[in-house]
C-alpha cells in the first residue's frame, strides 16, 4: 500500500484529465448541497477532511460516469480508481468549476457557508466561492467591492478571510493506493471501508459484489431501468431491480432471501433470477398502463406492491397465457393491497408472506387471505376518504377514477394522463381554490382545504387559466357536463361556491367512493360473494400536523389522538428539516419536541420514522417533506398555536403512517 498526500487543486486536475476514475462498484453521487457548503467550511476552517482511498491495477476494469458535469479526458497514464472518497471529491470538482448545483457561498462577515439563493444574491456581504478560488478569480477586486459594503469588520481581517477562502484549493489529502489487488479483492475492500463510515445500503454492497464478480452488470441494471423510465416507471430503478432480484431467489425460514444470499449466489442463479425480474416488469408494467390507467409510478404508493405481480409473471416463460381470471385477481389484489397499505409499515414481513403466496395451487385467493380478505371483497366508503390529503394511497383511486371515466384536462381536452410534470408527477389543482376557503367566516381548516375530494387531476394551463383562484361557481360554466361527471364535479350549483365547501366535500367523496368501488368490482374474482362488505372497528387515533407563524417564529404542531387522550407537540421545523438531511445521508438524529427529543431514524429503502407522542410515524423522506412544506403553506398565526402537553406520554407508542395524517384511523 502507497501512502502520499495531494492537494485539492491538483486531485481536480487529475478527475478532469481522466487519471482519476471511478470503477463501476461506487455508488452514485448523493450529496445535498447543505453537505457541500459543510465540506468547504472545513477546508475553510482548517478541521480534517478525512483521508481517500484509491486501486492502481493494470488490468482493465469497469467504470462508472463522475457526477461532475463535464465529460473526463482519456487518461495518458494507468488511472487511480476512488474506493472511498468519492463524495468529497466530486463536491469540490463541482465547486471548484462553477457547477450549477453547487453554487456555494461565504459569508465574510460571519464567516458562514450555505448554498446560493435569492437572498444571498442580493447581499453584497455573501461572494461565492468559485469567484475567489477559480481560475479567473481577482481577489483584489473582490476585496475593494467589500469595502464598500458596510462590513462591521476592519480592513485587514477582510483580506485575512478571503486569502483562508483561496487555500481551500492548497489543503491536501491524505491518500492511500492499493496496488496489485485483484478486483473481487478490492470489491471486499469497498464494502468494509464504506460499511464502517457513511453505511451504504445493502443494495449498494449487493451492486459491489455483483459488479465485481460481473463486469458490466451494473450496467445492464441501469440500462433496464432507464428503459422503464422512459414509460414513466422511473421509480424501477437500480434500487429496485435489485430488490426484485433479492426477491427472486427463494424464502427461507420465516424471512425473505437477504442480500448476503443474493451475493453468495453463483452466476447461474443470478442470471436466472435476473431473466425472471425482466420477464416480470416486462409482463407487468404494460398491465398496469393498459388495464389499469397507470401512467406513471408516482402514484404508486407503495412499489413493493409490484414484487409480487413481478415475481408471479416472471416465472412463466416468455409469452406464455396467464388466464384472465389469474390476471384480474392479481390487479384486484394489487388494487386491494394499495387500499389497505399493505406495505406501510413492516413491508418484508409481509412481502415474505406474499411472495409464499404464490406457490399455492390458488395464488390469487392466498394472496386475498392474507389481506384479511376470505370472502368478501372490499368497497371503499364516503369515511374511508374523509380527512385524506393528497398523500394518502387513495390519491392512485381518485386518479383512477377519474381515467376510467374518460376525464379530459379543461384546458386543452387531452386526456389525464398527459398531465404528467418532469418529475414524473401528475399534475392536479384544487377544485376549491385555497385563497378563497382561507378566510372564509366558515373557518375552514388547512386539512379540509387540502382534502383529497377537493383535487382534481387537471394540468398546470387550467389552473392558471380556468380555475385562476376562483371559485366553482365561476368556473364551472366553462367546463362541459360531462366533463364534469367523469371528474366527479358534484353537479348541485349550491356546493359550488365557498359557503358549501363543506356540503361539497360531503357529495364528492360519495361520487368518489361509488367510482373507485365499481372500479374494482371490475376486477373482483368470481369466488368472491357478490356483496362487498367494508370491515370497520377499532377506536380512533389521528394525527395532525400544522404549522403557525409570527414575530419571526415558526413552530411545526403535531396534534395526536390515541386511546381517547390528545397529546400536542411543538416541533422547530429547521430542526426537523435539519434531521431529514441528515436521514438523506443515511444518519440517524434525536429532534427537539418540547422539552424533550423524539428519536427519527432512517431504514435502507429511505423510510423514515420519527416518534411524535402516542406514535411512532413513518413516511418516506419525500413524504416528510411534502407535509412540513404543506403544514406552512397554510399557515396559521402564532397566536392561536396550542399549548403543548406537559405530560410524557407513557405508553409504549403505536405504528401510524404518515399518509393517514391529518385523519381519523381505526387502531
Amino acid at each position: 500500500m502507497e501512502r502520499t498526500n495531494r492537494d485539492v487543486r491538483t486531485l481536480i486536475t487529475q478527475i478532469a484529465a481522466g487519471e482519476i476514475m471511478l470503477p463501476e462498484i461506487q455508488r452514485g453521487y448523493v450529496w445535498k448541497a447543505s453537505q457541500v457548503a459543510r465540506l468547504i467550511e472545513s477546508l475553510y476552517r482548517g478541521y480534517p477532511a478525512g483521508s481517500l482511498l484509491f486501486w492502481k491495477t493494470g488490468q482493465l476494469a469497469e467504470t462508472r460516469g463522475a457526477a461532475i458535469g463535464v465529460p473526463q479526458a482519456l487518461p495518458r497514464v494507468l488511472p487511480l480508481y476512488l474506493l472511498d472518497g468519492q463524495q468529497r471529491l466530486t463536491s469540490l470538482f463541482r465547486v471548484l468549476t462553477d457547477h450549477p448545483d453547487a453554487q456555494v457561498v461565504f459569508n465574510i462577515e460571519t464567516e458562514a457557508f450555505q448554498n446560493q439563493s435569492a437572498a444571498t444574491r442580493r447581499n453584497r456581504k455573501w461572494i461565492k466561492v468559485y469567484d475567489v478560488v477559480g481560475p479567473d478569480a481577482d481577489v483584489f477586486a473582490i476585496h475593494g467591492e467589500l469595502k464598500d459594503a458596510g462590513l462591521a469588520i476592519p480592513d485587514p481581517e477582510i483580506g485575512r478571510r478571503l486569502s483562508a477562502l483561496q487555500k481551500i484549493t492548497q489543503r491536501d489529502f491524505h491518500m492511500e493506493v492499493l496496488h496489485d489487488f485483484e478486483y473481487e479483492e478490492v470489491a471486499d475492500i469497498f464494502v468494509r471501508v464504506n460499511s464502517g463510515g457513511r453505511a451504504l445500503k445493502t443494495t449498494d454492497l449487493a451492486l459491489a459484489t455483483l459488479s465485481a464478480r460481473t463486469p458490466g452488470f451494473l450496467g445492464q441494471l441501469e440500462a433496464e431501468s432507464a428503459r422503464w423510465s422512459e414509460r414513466g416507471y422511473g421509480a424501477l430503478d437500480v434500487n429496485f431491480l435489485i430488490k426484485a432480484l433479492t426477491l427472486s431467489l427463494s424464502t427461507t425460514g420465516k424471512r425473505l432471501a437477504s442480500v448476503a444470499k443474493l451475493t453468495a449466489a453463483s452466476q447461474e442463479t443470478v442470471e436466472a433470477g435476473w431473466g425472471t425480474v425482466r420477464r416480470g416488469i416486462a409482463r407487468v408494467v404494460p398491465l398496469l398502463e393498459d388495464r389499469l390507467l397507470i401512467p406513471t409510478t408516482a402514484l404508486v404508493p407503495s412499489l413493493a406492491a409490484l414484487h409480487p405481480l413481478i415475481l408471479h409473471y416472471g416465472r412463466h416463460e416468455e409469452g406464455a397465457a396467464i388466464s384472465s381470471d389469474v390476471e384480474n385477481g392479481l390487479l384486484y389484489w394489487f388494487l386491494a393491497a394499495t387500499a389497505r397499505n399493505r406495505y406501510g409499515g413492516a413491508s418484508d414481513t409481509a412481502l415474505t408472506q406474499d411472495i409464499r403466496a404464490l406457490d399455492d395451487q390458488n395464488p390469487v385467493a392466498a394472496l386475498l387471505n392474507n389481506l384479511g380478505i376470505r370472502a368478501n371483497g372490499i368497497s371503499i366508503t364516503s369515511e374511508d376518504l374523509a380527512g385524506r390529503n393528497h398523500q394518502s394511497p387513495y390519491l392512485l383511486f381518485c386518479y383512477l377514477a377519474a381515467a376510467h371515466a374518460g376525464a379530459t384536462d379543461w384546458w386543452d381536452g387531452g386526456p389525464i394522463s398527459g398531465g404528467v410534470d418532469r418529475s414524473g408527477k401528475p399534475q392536479y389543482s384544487l377544485v376549491h381554490p385555497a385563497t378563497k376557503l382561507r378566510n372564509h367566516s366558515a373557518k375552514y381548516s388547512s386539512a379540509e382545504i387540502n382534502e383529497l375530494a377537493n383535487i382534481v387531476f387537471v394540468s398546470e394551463q387550467t389552473a392558471k387559466n380556468i380555475i385562476d383562484g376562483r371559485s366553482p361557481a365561476a368556473y364551472l360554466q366553462s367546463v362541459s357536463l360531462s366533463d364534469r361527471a367523469a371528474h366527479a364535479i358534484p353537479g348541485d350549483p349550491a356546493v359550488h361556491g365557498p359557503e358549501g365547501y363543506r356540503g361539497f366535500l360531503a357529495a364528492r367523496r360519495a361520487l368518489l367512493a361509488e367510482r373507485i368501488t365499481a372500479l374494482l368490482n371490475q376486477f373482483r374474482p368470481e369466488f368472491l360473494t357478490k356483496d362487498a362488505v367494508a370491515t370497520k372497528g377499532g377506536t380512533a387515533n389521528s394525527l395532525v400536523l400544522a404549522g403557525y407563524s409570527g414575530a419571526g417564529r415558526s413552530v411545526l404542531v403535531a396534534q395526536a389522538v390515541a386511546a381517547g387522550q390528545k397529546w400536542i407537540g411543538w416541533i422547530d421545523p429547521s430542526d426537523l428539516e435539519s434531521a431529514l438531511d441528515a436521514a438523506a445521508t443515511g444518519l440517524a438524529s434525536d429532534v427537539p419536541v418540547g422539552d424533550e427529543t423524539a428519536p427519527l431514524r432512517v431504514d435502507d429503502e429511505n423510510g423514515v420514522t420519527f416518534g411524535l407522542g402516542p406514535f411512532v410515524v413513518l413516511g418516506s423522506l419525500d413524504q416528510w417533506r411534502t407535509a412540513v412544506k404543506d403544514a406552512f403553506e397554510a399557515s396559521q398565526p402564532l397566536t392561536e398555536c396550542p399549548e403543548p402537553s406537559d405530560d410524557h406520554w407513557a405508553a409504549e407508542p403505536k405504528e401510524f403512517l404518515l399518509s393517514d395524517a391529518g385523519m381519523r384511523k381505526a387502531s
